[in-house]
């Protein structure tokens, strides 16, 4: 397929009555092929129909250029033909006239007979025969579609262009013209752009969907590949395996573009005070048992103690809202997975250097390794057990589950399975959902297991669904599972506020770690505001026996330490060893320069006056070398040897990795 249009660096900008500007569109980059269906899905207010209009010709790019075959598209023409949602047909001119009036008007120049012929192909194309002589107000709303459809293919342009061209139809009617117009576009190699608002109708029809970011100022936020097979019926796209999965990333990103939205109409300015120099914070948090210093912070009143008057606590459902709250500046800090800020400052996320700084590690432990109650009832009790039925079922494709590419729980489970010679993306497929849809997919068998935080381990325990086959404690004892992670530029522009906000969570890592107070923080985290699940099922230390009453018992219980011996100080070492893991399995290159990366991420300093500040002992958690299950060590004076070690690893990258230098954003 050749190239058709392509758009380089659009904005679009609109002037307005009071002298002011707004601003559309900004940095569309965007190519399309021949034979190529693509939606553009996004809210109102997008800029949807507007980059369409920019390509019909309707409308020019304030800067930038959009071309069609090479040739900078100025104005409209007969190779672009739009199909709106109202139709627009001629009311006094009958179904065949209103298509008769494009053809003469494009191909005056050919025989009547030709023409003719062009028209009564495309009235037979979309079945409207019968009709043919028919006044518009005599069709039904779909047939007045169809007709707009035919006019729009009777002069064979290069480019079919539909603005939510069934928005105004009933769900049979639009049903059935999906259908037809995909018929169309197939057995005519049609080229087709599509403005839609309806989620199924994009993944239906479309080779790719394009997801437009809110606006003012809006942008492509992601392009999904639609890898289901054509031709398609409905039914089958349905079944086949990637429709969910697609249709549940367009509605995730429809719903996070919808809190980005409130986020952004709530946010304020900075507000100074107390000697800090920004008080009012949204802080992202997922719902897990390891969120309770954040949850105490705010309960408790650590954070208002600590001069920080109006923290907002905002819940994710998953990783990924943190990741789109950091990297779009609508959240000032978050509750992240140990291995985030890393993860950011490397170009994990859209392949771009973001500087993402910690100051804090607020748990240590808490994860553990689950598997379907089925495999315990069929003798598999171990590593060595799991390894012999995966070589035992090689046609069968079994899926384990972890929550983001940064995570401990991603990590460690690749670990534990290579230590035992399996090939977590050769030999099963590791797919990432939010943690508490574990136990779900696990009782409905969409998944054999899953390596997650607590509670949803005990649940899935204690539900009957699946059982714990190793704890992080087993795996790699005393590991970084949450820190507290910001911006640098907001960590530059806010050093008291940084300052401030770890004493706080510091504080109430300290009042975590008292047993007299779990009971009060269980009734805390069972609340809907934090995780939303009854008490029973959340264990700050060890749980009931009846959750780890398994044969061959377990040696340890993963349960979270909050605060002692220097665990709430980041360490260098530890961070360079989520770097060797990141980089074993390709989701980030191994920093050559990793010394000064480290240096800039793993803000020790913060820690240290916080904790003075607090009168707490600063003590040093240094680990030379780190021990692993599997009797290996990890020595942070030669990460690259450790690295060669490896048998088990993916193609590993290794690059300077250059940073954004330190910026202070405006306060």
């Amino acid at each position: 397929m050749g190239l058709l249009v392509a758009a380089d660096q659009v904005d679009k900008v609109f002037s307005l009555a009071d002298g002011g500007e707004y601003i559309a569109l900004k940095g569309i980059d965007l190519t399309i092929k021949q034979g190529e269906f693509i939606s553009f899905i996004g809210h109102s207010g997008c800029g949807k129909s507007t980059l369409l209009n920019m390509i019909a010709g309707l409308s020019l790019p304030s800067s930038g250029v959009i071309t069609l075959e090479g040739k900078e598209i100025k104005e409209p023409g007969p190779d672009r033909m739009v199909v709106f949602q109202n139709y627009s047909l001629l009311p006094w001119r009958s179904v065949r006239d209103n298509i008769g009036l494009a053809v003469n008007t494009v191909y005056g120049d050919l025989p009547k007979g030709e023409r003719r012929s062009i028209v009564e192909e495309h009235i037979n194309l979309v079945g409207l025969q019968a009709a043919a002589d028919k006044m518009p107000d005599q069709l039904s709303g779909g047939m007045k579609q169809r007709v707009a459809i035919a006019r729009a293919l009777a002069i064979r342009p290069k480019l079919l262009l539909l603005d939510e061209p069934f928005g105004a139809l009933d769900a049979l009617t639009r049903g059935n013209l999906q259908t037809q117009l995909m018929r169309i576009c197939d057995e005519n190699n049609v080229t087709a752009v599509m403005v839609t608002h309806d989620v199924d109708e994009a993944v239906l029809l479309s080779d790719r969907i394009v997801m437009m970011t809110n606006g003012p100022g809006a942008e492509i936020g992601a392009i999904l590949d639609v890898d289901i097979p054509r031709p398609r019926q409905r039914m089958e796209v349905v079944e086949h395996p990637s429709y969910y999965s697609l249709r549940s990333e367009i509605i995730y990103f429809l719903n996070q573009q919808k809190r980005i939205k409130k986020l952004r109409a709530r946010k304020t300015t900075a507000i100074a005070r107390h000697g800090l120099e920004k008080v009012n914070l949204d802080l992202g948090f997922v719902p897990l048992t390891a969120c309770a210093p954040v949850a105490v912070a705010k309960e408790k009143g650590f954070f208002t103690k600590h001069g920080l008057d109006e923290v907002n606590l905002v819940r994710e459902t998953s990783w990924r809202g943190v990741v789109d709250g950091i990297a779009g500046g609508y959240l000032d800090a978050a509750q992240m997975p140990s291995g985030m800020p890393l993860w950011f400052s490397l170009g994990g996320h859209q392949d771009r250097p973001l500087p993402v700084v910690t100051s804090l590690t607020m748990t240590r432990n808490g994860n553990a390794i689950t598997l379907a109650r089925r495999f315990y009832d069929q003798g598999i009790h171990s590593l060595a057990d799991f390894k012999a039925m995966l070589q035992q079922t090689p046609d069968r494709q079994h899926r384990m589950a972890m929550v983001h590419p940064s995570s401990m729980h991603n990590l460690l489970l690749r670990y534990w399975l290579a230590a035992g010679g399996i090939d977590p993306d050769l030999d099963l497929t590791l797919q990432t959902i939010p943690p508490a849809q574990m136990v779900v997919d696990l009782r409905a068998g969409s998944i054999d297991g899953f390596c997650v935080g607590e509670p949803w381990n005990q649940r899935a325990a204690m539900d009957g669904v699946g059982f714990t086959i190793a704890t992080d404690r087993e795996i790699y004892d005393g590991h970084p599972g949450k820190v507290l992670g910001v911006r640098e530029d907001w960590a530059n522009a806010y050093p008291n506020t940084h300052i401030a906000l770890t004493k706080a969570l510091l504080e109430a890592c300290r009042f975590c770690s008292e047993p007299e107070n779990e009971p009060e923080i269980r009734e805390i985290l069972s609340r809907r505001t934090y995780l939303a699940t009854p008490m029973e099922y959340i264990q700050l230390g060890n749980p009931q026996a009846t959750v780890c009453e398994r044969n061959p018992a377990l040696r340890e219980y993963a349960h979270h330490l909050f605060f002692g011996d220097g665990a709430n100080r980041p360490s260098r070492t530890e961070h360079l060893w989520h770097m060797t893991q990141m980089a074993r399995w390709g989701d980030v290159p191994f920093a050559r320069n990793w010394l000064e990366i480290l240096e800039r991420i793993v803000r020790v300093s913060v820690y240290s006056t916080a904790a003075r500040e607090l009168g707490l002992l600063d003590e040093k958690f240094t680990r030379g070398t780190i021990q692993l299950f599997d009797g290996t060590r990890f020595d942070a004076e030669d990460p690259m040897g450790y690295l060669n070690s490896l048998a088990i690893k993916r193609d590993i990258t290794i690059a300077e990795v250059i940073l954004d230098q330190p910026q202070a954003i405006a306060a």
